[in-house]
């Protein structure tokens, strides 16, 4: 059995990443940060907090996202997502996660990530 135990709760990491079009959705009239985008950004900086501590020939893949998408962001903003381990029990990772423009808070909620093998 593969030990992920260097994988530990209060591990964080944090990524600024500049608004683009293809973040946004355009059915609001203004381009705006779109939901599914913003948890892909999560999901993102979550899979990059960890894999460096995996061994060879494993990674992680989302199973749960619980997010509030709490206020805009626009074309050309500058968010900050961050990712913080709270549990790690075994294969079994849960985050705490959030999206920040300045102050405000445009996202945040849990995230919830499993270790797998890669395929051969």
């Amino acid at each position: 059995m593969t030990d992920f135990d260097s994988i530990r709760p209060g591990f964080e990491a944090e990524r600024t990443i500049t608004i683009e079009e293809k973040h946004t959705v355009s059915h609001t009239g203004v381009p705006v940060l779109g939901t599914p985008m913003m948890v892909g950004l999560i999901e993102m900086v979550s899979k990059d907090l960890v894999q460096p501590l995996l061994p060879p020939g494993f990674t992680t893949v989302g199973y749960e996202v619980s997010i509030k998408h709490k206020a805009p962001a626009f074309l050309g903003d500058a968010v900050r997502v961050a990712a913080r381990v709270l549990e790690a029990d075994g294969r079994k990772l849960r985050f705490e996660v959030r999206v920040t423009l300045g102050e405000k808070v445009i996202g945040e909620g849990m995230h919830r990530r499993t270790v797998i093998p890669l395929a051969a």
